[in-house]
């Protein structure tokens, strides 16, 4: 069979390659400015990286592409977040959308398929208004647009909650043969089957990783966190306790401290042990194997932003065998 060949923008460290290329896809080549993301993506890949700004790879005819079947954008959801200032498409992080609409053009041929990743709150930003542009200038292209709000924990079985919004496009019209496939595979059916997070927790972890005594909020913590499989947060005034055996959704900012920290009590007795997750949790959390590779030389901090700002990778499995579906039908 055909393998199909890939090609991403604002990679991140690889999640979405990562899915795909467990799918039995072929990566041509990748792009990311983060120099930190860039470090780590080498270290688990040996494709192409380029480690440019988009607006540089745009405008500059030095950097070539090779045309791909797939392009992939996890693009970035700071201008759409209901965190953010929710100025959209005049952001100018939003407006590198319009990025991924030039290297559409700049490629010899069109990808046949498109996949994009953002917020959970995308589809309702400015009432609707933002989806509709978007919609738009990709139908200007050719493209029939599918989106839809996906959950790592209703359609997976690793333990976070996790809300994204997906938009799925085909070249050519809605009633397409590959368009028409895509409708009846599209979302797939959930998974009620959860791992065990504990067992996905290390052993012999870090002390810098536990919260004694010195912390301020140590006292309100030893209070309300009275399971060892539910997840908590600190919220200031008060303690939160997540779903039992899920995990919260994980987020850039985790590792700065505050109340987006997961927590969870690693022994009850004599006395209680209370820590924040690992950074190699974090990205376990998020579906990537325990064979990735975390590099020495990335600072924990990035570590925490990157598999916060991260897919989770066996969401893009999903959508990636769908896709592969929907290709060799056609």
């Amino acid at each position: 069979m055909k393998k199909y060949k890939v090609g991403g923008l604002f990679s991140g460290v690889g999640g979405i390659e990562l899915g795909f290329e467990n799918q039995d896809f072929k990566i041509s080549w990748a792009n990311e400015i983060d120099k930190y993301c860039a470090e780590t993506y080498r270290a688990n890949f040996s494709h192409n990286l380029i480690h440019e700004d988009i607006y540089k790879i745009t405008k500059d005819k030095k950097f070539s592409l090779t045309p791909v079947d797939i392009l992939c954008a996890g693009f970035p959801c700071q201008a759409f977040s209901v965190a953010g200032y929710r100025k959209g498409l005049k952001d100018k992080r939003g407006i590198l959308f319009y990025q991924i609409l030039e290297v559409i053009n700049r490629l010899k041929t069109k990808p046949k398929v498109l996949l994009l990743e953002n917020v959970k709150n995308f589809s309702t930003h400015d009432k609707g208004r933002t989806l509709k542009i978007l919609k738009e200038e990709l139908g200007k292209l050719g493209y029939c647009v599918f989106h839809d709000v996906l959950n790592t924990a209703d359609y997976t079985d690793i333990p976070q909650n996790r809300e994204r919004t997906f938009i799925i496009c085909f070249l050519g019209g809605s009633n397409s043969l590959i368009a028409r496939k895509f409708k009846s595979l599209f979302p797939s059916k959930k998974n009620n089957s959860k791992k065990d997070f504990r067992k996905m927790l290390g052993k012999n972890v870090n002390e810098k990783y536990y919260y004694r005594e010195d912390k301020y909020m140590y006292d309100d913590l030893c209070d309300a966190m009275t399971s060892m499989d539910t997840f908590y947060q600190y919220r200031r005034i008060y303690v939160r306790e997540n779903k039992k055996g899920l995990c919260p959704t994980l987020t850039a900012n985790m590792g700065t401290g505050g109340h987006n920290v997961p927590l969870i009590l690693t022994k009850l007795k004599p006395e209680k042990e209370i820590r924040k997750l690992t950074p190699k949790e974090c990205f376990l959390l998020q579906g990537f194997p325990k064979s990735f590779k975390l590099p020495d030389n990335v600072p924990n901090t990035q570590l925490y932003k990157q598999a916060g700002n991260s897919v989770t990778v066996k969401m893009i499995e999903i959508l990636a065998k769908i896709i592969k579906k929907c290709l060799d039908k056609n």
